[in-house]
């Protein structure tokens, strides 16, 4: 399935049936919190598989929205539930996504956990978190894009970040 820059694939609330790959572009999952606040809980690549856990959930928990234009394919919850059932590597493989997610969320409760935003910022920057815009890498992280872009200019005035250009970071070297 082709889908363009800003469609959604699913909407939180929406019954579970699938779980997808994505061939092209990029997604971001997120879910708003009671008080409204927007909270990324997933960057979707090219080349990986979103919405696993909605296998064994009667509704998806977040949106999916596209970043990107992209190619995304639909793989019927019944079918991964077959293939669990019958297909031992594959239930291996599967096995071992899921436990690689719990990793990455793990890691990213350690970052939020930072009480120093700068210091917060900086370890989700080492860390690989800076996937998207500033606004979804604030989200992800828990802080808002205010004080991201004050933690980053203060990370850029310490040497410790090169601003290529707007919105864009590289961790600069320390030879």
């Amino acid at each position: 399935m082709f889908h363009v820059k800003g469609q959604t694939v699913f909407r939180q609330g929406n019954v579970a049936d699938a779980m997808y790959w994505l061939d092209a572009g990029k997604i971001l999952l997120y879910r708003f919190t009671e008080a409204g606040e927007k909270v990324v809980v997933h960057h979707a690549e090219a080349g990986s598989f979103f919405a696993e856990p909605s296998i064994f959930s009667e509704r998806y928990h977040c949106d999916a929205v596209c970043v990107d234009d992209c190619s995304v394919v639909r793989i019927s919850k019944q079918h991964v539930l077959d293939a669990l059932a019958n297909n031992s590597d594959f239930s291996s493989s599967f096995c071992m996504i899921l436990a690689k997610q719990v990793q990455s969320y793990r890691l990213q409760l350690e970052i939020m956990a930072i009480k120093s935003s700068e210091q917060r910022v900086w370890m989700a920057l080492n860390s690989g978190f800076l996937k998207g815009t500033i606004m979804d890498f604030s989200a992800s992280i828990g802080l808002t894009h205010e004080v991201v872009y004050r933690s980053l200019a203060k990370l850029v005035k310490k040497n410790k970040l090169i601003k290529t250009q707007r919105g864009t970071y590289k961790i600069a070297s320390t030879h």
